[in-house]
Protein backbone atom coordinates (compact mmCIF):
# COMPACT_ATOMS: atom_id res chain seq x y z
CA UNK A 1 0.00 0.00 0.00
CA UNK A 2 3.23 2.05 0.59
CA UNK A 3 2.76 2.74 4.10
CA UNK A 4 5.96 3.57 6.14
CA UNK A 5 4.44 1.54 9.02
CA UNK A 6 1.24 0.50 10.26
CA UNK A 7 0.36 -0.50 14.29
CA UNK A 8 -2.46 -1.44 16.21
CA UNK A 9 -4.05 -0.56 19.12
CA UNK A 10 -7.14 -0.85 21.53
CA UNK A 11 -9.41 2.56 22.19
CA UNK A 12 -8.36 2.80 25.81
CA UNK A 13 -7.45 6.33 25.96
CA UNK A 14 -8.44 6.87 29.39
CA UNK A 15 -4.72 8.13 30.38
CA UNK A 16 -4.61 10.90 27.77
CA UNK A 17 -8.14 12.14 28.20
CA UNK A 18 -7.53 14.22 30.92
CA UNK A 19 -4.86 16.19 29.30
CA UNK A 20 -6.89 16.90 26.73
CA UNK A 21 -9.17 17.99 28.51
CA UNK A 22 -7.04 20.38 30.62
CA UNK A 23 -5.25 21.35 27.43
CA UNK A 24 -9.13 22.50 26.13
CA UNK A 25 -9.46 23.93 29.25
CA UNK A 26 -6.43 26.44 29.24
CA UNK A 27 -8.13 27.50 25.99
CA UNK A 28 -4.92 26.69 24.20
CA UNK A 29 -6.97 25.35 21.36
CA UNK A 30 -7.59 29.05 19.86
CA UNK A 31 -9.99 29.31 17.37
CA UNK A 32 -9.94 25.65 16.80
CA UNK A 33 -13.68 25.54 17.87
CA UNK A 34 -14.01 21.50 16.60
CA UNK A 35 -11.40 20.71 18.97
CA UNK A 36 -13.69 21.11 22.00
CA UNK A 37 -17.19 20.36 20.47
CA UNK A 38 -17.23 17.00 20.27
CA UNK A 39 -16.73 16.66 24.21
CA UNK A 40 -15.12 13.19 24.77
CA UNK A 41 -15.03 11.72 21.45
CA UNK A 42 -12.12 12.47 20.25
CA UNK A 43 -10.57 10.49 23.10
CA UNK A 44 -13.10 7.95 23.61
CA UNK A 45 -13.60 6.22 19.32
CA UNK A 46 -16.31 4.31 20.40
CA UNK A 47 -18.33 6.95 21.15
CA UNK A 48 -17.39 8.16 17.60
CA UNK A 49 -18.13 5.17 15.91
CA UNK A 50 -20.00 2.82 17.22
CA UNK A 51 -18.63 -0.75 17.57
CA UNK A 52 -15.10 -0.18 17.30
CA UNK A 53 -12.78 -2.23 19.09
CA UNK A 54 -9.49 -1.58 17.36
CA UNK A 55 -7.75 1.01 15.37
CA UNK A 56 -5.19 0.44 12.66
CA UNK A 57 -3.02 3.18 13.13
CA UNK A 58 -0.60 3.85 10.00
CA UNK A 59 2.57 6.34 9.02
CA UNK A 60 3.00 7.91 5.51
CA UNK A 61 6.82 9.29 5.16
CA UNK A 62 6.46 12.86 3.41
CA UNK A 63 9.36 14.46 3.28
CA UNK A 64 10.36 15.08 -0.48
CA UNK A 65 13.34 14.68 -2.29
CA UNK A 66 15.63 17.88 -3.80
CA UNK A 67 14.11 20.61 -1.69
CA UNK A 68 15.80 23.25 -0.72
CA UNK A 69 17.40 23.34 2.52
CA UNK A 70 15.00 24.94 4.57
CA UNK A 71 17.08 26.66 6.88
CA UNK A 72 18.65 28.49 4.14
CA UNK A 73 15.37 29.78 3.26
CA UNK A 74 14.21 30.42 6.60
CA UNK A 75 17.41 33.07 6.84
CA UNK A 76 16.67 34.21 3.13
CA UNK A 77 14.09 37.23 3.91
CA UNK A 78 13.20 37.69 0.78
CA UNK A 79 11.76 33.99 0.52
CA UNK A 80 9.19 32.39 1.48
CA UNK A 81 8.94 29.63 3.72
CA UNK A 82 5.88 26.86 3.18
CA UNK A 83 6.30 23.83 5.37
CA UNK A 84 7.64 20.79 4.40
CA UNK A 85 4.30 18.37 4.29
CA UNK A 86 2.45 21.44 2.25
CA UNK A 87 5.03 21.02 -0.92
CA UNK A 88 3.37 18.20 -2.75
CA UNK A 89 0.00 17.00 -3.11
CA UNK A 90 -2.65 17.72 -0.12
CA UNK A 91 -2.05 14.20 2.21
CA UNK A 92 -5.74 14.10 3.23
CA UNK A 93 -6.42 13.21 -0.26
CA UNK A 94 -3.50 10.46 -0.13
CA UNK A 95 -3.31 8.94 2.93
CA UNK A 96 -7.35 9.01 2.67
CA UNK A 97 -6.87 6.79 -0.43
CA UNK A 98 -4.08 4.71 0.74
CA UNK A 99 -6.60 3.51 3.74
CA UNK A 100 -9.39 2.96 1.60
CA UNK A 101 -7.56 0.56 -0.25
CA UNK A 102 -6.56 -1.19 2.74
CA UNK A 103 -10.38 -1.48 3.87
CA UNK A 104 -11.58 -2.82 0.36
CA UNK A 105 -8.70 -5.24 0.70
CA UNK A 106 -9.72 -6.42 4.29
CA UNK A 107 -13.35 -6.30 2.84
CA UNK A 108 -12.40 -8.80 0.23
CA UNK A 109 -11.73 -11.26 2.90
CA UNK A 110 -14.21 -11.10 6.02
CA UNK A 111 -18.11 -10.08 5.26
CA UNK A 112 -18.45 -8.77 9.02
CA UNK A 113 -15.80 -6.02 8.86
CA UNK A 114 -17.17 -2.63 9.72
CA UNK A 115 -14.84 0.11 9.59
CA UNK A 116 -14.29 4.29 9.03
CA UNK A 117 -11.05 5.91 7.90
CA UNK A 118 -9.85 8.83 9.16
CA UNK A 119 -7.21 11.27 8.19
CA UNK A 120 -6.81 14.28 10.27
CA UNK A 121 -10.33 15.04 9.35
CA UNK A 122 -12.11 14.17 12.68
CA UNK A 123 -12.31 14.71 16.13
CA UNK A 124 -9.32 11.31 16.49
CA UNK A 125 -6.20 11.88 19.12
CA UNK A 126 -4.52 10.36 16.24
CA UNK A 127 -0.59 10.99 18.32
CA UNK A 128 -2.08 8.85 21.12
CA UNK A 129 -3.31 6.28 19.25
CA UNK A 130 -0.17 6.23 17.00
CA UNK A 131 1.61 5.69 20.22
CA UNK A 132 -0.26 3.15 21.32
CA UNK A 133 0.17 1.43 18.17
CA UNK A 134 4.14 1.37 18.37
CA UNK A 135 4.45 3.72 15.89
CA UNK A 136 6.28 5.98 17.62
CA UNK A 137 6.02 8.40 21.03
CA UNK A 138 4.79 11.79 21.53
CA UNK A 139 7.67 14.03 21.54
CA UNK A 140 7.83 17.16 23.45
CA UNK A 141 6.79 19.39 20.62
CA UNK A 142 3.68 16.91 20.75
CA UNK A 143 4.03 15.65 17.37
CA UNK A 144 4.99 11.80 17.22
CA UNK A 145 8.61 11.08 16.87
CA UNK A 146 10.34 7.32 15.57
CA UNK A 147 13.14 6.35 16.78
CA UNK A 148 14.23 5.27 13.14
CA UNK A 149 12.18 7.50 11.08
CA UNK A 150 12.16 10.87 12.93
CA UNK A 151 8.80 12.76 12.29
CA UNK A 152 8.51 13.92 8.90
CA UNK A 153 5.35 11.48 8.36
CA UNK A 154 1.97 11.70 8.25
CA UNK A 155 -0.35 9.74 10.06
CA UNK A 156 -4.32 7.86 9.45
CA UNK A 157 -6.37 5.68 11.10
CA UNK A 158 -9.22 3.17 10.64
CA UNK A 159 -11.40 2.52 13.30
CA UNK A 160 -12.12 -1.06 13.15
CA UNK A 161 -14.89 -3.59 14.30
CA UNK A 162 -12.24 -6.42 14.34
CA UNK A 163 -10.41 -7.64 17.76
CA UNK A 164 -7.05 -8.25 16.40
CA UNK A 165 -3.84 -8.73 18.38
CA UNK A 166 -2.32 -5.30 19.77
CA UNK A 167 0.93 -3.89 19.14
CA UNK A 168 2.99 -2.88 21.92
CA UNK A 169 2.88 0.86 22.72
CA UNK A 170 6.63 2.62 22.29
CA UNK A 171 8.25 3.81 24.94
CA UNK A 172 9.81 7.83 25.11
CA UNK A 173 13.11 8.93 23.81
CA UNK A 174 13.55 12.36 24.43
CA UNK A 175 15.54 12.42 27.24
CA UNK A 176 16.86 15.79 28.70
CA UNK A 177 16.72 16.94 24.83
CA UNK A 178 14.71 20.58 25.22
CA UNK A 179 16.21 21.56 21.28
CA UNK A 180 12.40 22.13 20.30
CA UNK A 181 11.37 24.08 22.62
CA UNK A 182 14.13 25.97 22.59
CA UNK A 183 13.71 26.94 18.54
CA UNK A 184 10.18 28.37 18.77
CA UNK A 185 10.19 31.39 17.33
CA UNK A 186 6.85 32.20 19.47
CA UNK A 187 7.28 30.38 22.81
CA UNK A 188 4.51 28.26 21.81
CA UNK A 189 5.65 24.93 23.48
CA UNK A 190 4.47 26.10 26.78
CA UNK A 191 5.97 23.32 28.85
CA UNK A 192 7.49 19.72 27.64
CA UNK A 193 4.61 17.79 25.65
CA UNK A 194 2.20 20.69 25.55
CA UNK A 195 1.94 23.53 22.95
CA UNK A 196 -0.40 26.72 23.39
CA UNK A 197 -1.69 26.45 19.52
CA UNK A 198 -2.74 30.26 19.93
CA UNK A 199 0.79 30.88 19.81
CA UNK A 200 2.41 28.41 17.45
CA UNK A 201 3.18 29.73 13.80
CA UNK A 202 1.67 26.52 11.68
CA UNK A 203 -2.08 27.70 14.14
CA UNK A 204 -1.20 31.39 12.83
CA UNK A 205 -0.90 31.00 9.27
CA UNK A 206 -3.36 28.36 8.69
CA UNK A 207 -6.01 27.85 11.01
CA UNK A 208 -6.53 31.44 11.96
CA UNK A 209 -8.71 33.07 10.03
CA UNK A 210 -8.55 36.67 11.58
CA UNK A 211 -5.30 39.32 11.78
CA UNK A 212 -2.19 38.34 13.36
CA UNK A 213 -1.79 39.56 16.95
CA UNK A 214 0.94 42.27 16.36
CA UNK A 215 2.53 40.69 18.79
CA UNK A 216 3.88 37.75 16.74
CA UNK A 217 3.99 39.48 13.31
CA UNK A 218 7.84 40.21 13.64
CA UNK A 219 8.63 36.51 15.22
CA UNK A 220 6.83 34.79 12.03
CA UNK A 221 10.04 36.10 9.77
CA UNK A 222 9.44 34.79 6.51
CA UNK A 223 7.17 31.53 7.45
CA UNK A 224 3.81 32.13 5.24
CA UNK A 225 2.27 28.95 6.14
CA UNK A 226 3.21 26.87 8.95
CA UNK A 227 6.44 26.19 10.49
CA UNK A 228 8.96 23.03 11.02
CA UNK A 229 11.22 25.00 13.29
CA UNK A 230 10.66 22.45 15.87
CA UNK A 231 11.50 19.18 13.67
CA UNK A 232 13.84 20.67 11.88
CA UNK A 233 16.48 20.69 15.24
CA UNK A 234 14.95 17.53 16.69
CA UNK A 235 17.69 15.24 16.80
CA UNK A 236 15.88 11.99 15.71
CA UNK A 237 15.11 13.70 12.36
CA UNK A 238 18.71 12.68 11.20
CA UNK A 239 17.00 9.13 10.80
CA UNK A 240 13.99 10.24 8.54
CA UNK A 241 13.71 9.29 5.02
CA UNK A 242 12.93 10.65 1.67
CA UNK A 243 9.34 10.01 0.37
CA UNK A 244 8.79 7.45 -2.14
CA UNK A 245 5.17 8.64 -2.95
CA UNK A 246 5.47 10.97 -6.07
CA UNK A 247 2.82 12.59 -5.17
CA UNK A 248 4.45 14.72 -2.14
CA UNK A 249 6.84 15.68 -5.23
CA UNK A 250 7.28 19.81 -5.03
CA UNK A 251 5.04 21.04 -7.32
CA UNK A 252 5.23 24.59 -8.13
CA UNK A 253 8.58 25.35 -7.06
CA UNK A 254 7.04 25.96 -3.76
CA UNK A 255 10.41 25.10 -1.85
CA UNK A 256 12.25 27.91 -3.55
CA UNK A 257 10.04 31.30 -3.86
CA UNK A 258 10.33 34.78 -3.57
CA UNK A 259 7.93 36.71 -1.51
CA UNK A 260 7.24 39.15 -3.76
CA UNK A 261 6.35 37.07 -6.75
CA UNK A 262 3.92 34.88 -5.04
CA UNK A 263 2.42 38.24 -3.42
CA UNK A 264 1.58 39.14 -7.17
CA UNK A 265 -0.16 35.99 -8.18
CA UNK A 266 -3.85 36.89 -8.98
CA UNK A 267 -6.58 34.45 -7.65
CA UNK A 268 -6.90 32.41 -10.46
CA UNK A 269 -3.19 32.10 -10.62
CA UNK A 270 -3.36 30.85 -6.80
CA UNK A 271 -6.44 28.63 -7.66
CA UNK A 272 -4.63 27.32 -10.15
CA UNK A 273 -1.01 26.77 -8.48
CA UNK A 274 -2.71 25.65 -5.14
CA UNK A 275 -5.32 23.23 -6.68
CA UNK A 276 -4.89 19.87 -5.11
CA UNK A 277 -2.51 21.43 -2.48
CA UNK A 278 -2.97 21.75 1.52
CA UNK A 279 -2.45 25.20 0.73
CA UNK A 280 -5.81 25.35 -1.32
CA UNK A 281 -7.91 25.25 1.62
CA UNK A 282 -6.86 28.76 3.46
CA UNK A 283 -7.79 30.60 0.71
CA UNK A 284 -6.56 33.49 -1.11
CA UNK A 285 -6.94 36.36 0.91
CA UNK A 286 -5.16 34.17 3.92
CA UNK A 287 -2.39 33.34 1.45
CA UNK A 288 -1.88 36.78 0.63
CA UNK A 289 -2.23 38.03 4.52
CA UNK A 290 0.46 35.59 5.40
CA UNK A 291 3.06 36.98 2.47
CA UNK A 292 2.15 40.42 3.41
CA UNK A 293 3.91 39.06 7.39
CA UNK A 294 6.66 38.29 5.65
CA UNK A 295 7.25 41.18 3.27
CA UNK A 296 6.99 43.23 6.33
CA UNK A 297 9.95 40.93 7.96
CA UNK A 298 12.11 41.01 4.82
CA UNK A 299 15.40 43.49 4.00
CA UNK A 300 13.72 46.80 3.34
CA UNK A 301 14.08 47.17 -0.45
CA UNK A 302 12.01 49.41 -3.47
CA UNK A 303 10.84 45.80 -4.86
CA UNK A 304 9.17 44.78 -1.24
CA UNK A 305 7.68 48.25 -1.00
CA UNK A 306 6.17 48.29 -4.48
CA UNK A 307 4.58 45.12 -4.23
CA UNK A 308 3.11 46.07 -0.94
CA UNK A 309 1.59 48.94 -2.10
CA UNK A 310 -0.23 46.67 -4.99
CA UNK A 311 -2.23 45.74 -2.26
CA UNK A 312 -2.79 48.62 -0.28
CA UNK A 313 -6.22 49.52 -1.61
CA UNK A 314 -7.37 45.71 -1.65
CA UNK A 315 -11.15 44.86 -0.72
CA UNK A 316 -10.44 42.79 1.82
CA UNK A 317 -10.07 45.30 5.33
CA UNK A 318 -8.03 42.13 6.57
CA UNK A 319 -5.47 42.20 4.17
CA UNK A 320 -5.26 46.12 3.85
CA UNK A 321 -4.45 46.15 7.79
CA UNK A 322 -1.69 43.63 7.46
CA UNK A 323 -0.25 45.21 4.26
CA UNK A 324 -0.60 48.55 6.30
CA UNK A 325 1.58 47.17 9.29
CA UNK A 326 4.05 45.83 6.92
CA UNK A 327 4.46 48.87 4.91
CA UNK A 328 5.47 50.62 8.54
CA UNK A 329 7.83 48.05 9.35
CA UNK A 330 9.81 49.59 6.37
CA UNK A 331 9.56 53.26 7.38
Amino acid sequence: MGFADIGITDTDLSSAEPEHQTWIKKGFHGDMDYMAKHGVKRTRPADLVPNTVRVISARLDYCPPKAKDSWDVIEDGEQAFISRYALGRDYHKVMRQKLQKLCDKISENITEFEYRVFTDSAPVLEVALAEKAGLGWRGKHTLLLNKGHGSWFFLGEIYINLPLPIDEKASNHCGTCSACIDVCPTRAITAPYEVDARRCISYLTIELKTAIPLEFRPLIGNRVYGCDDCQLVCPWNKFAEITTEPDFNIRNGLDDISLVSCFAWSEAEFTQKMAGSAIYRIGYVQWLRNIAVGLGNAPSSPEVINALKTRETNNSELLREHVAWALQQHR
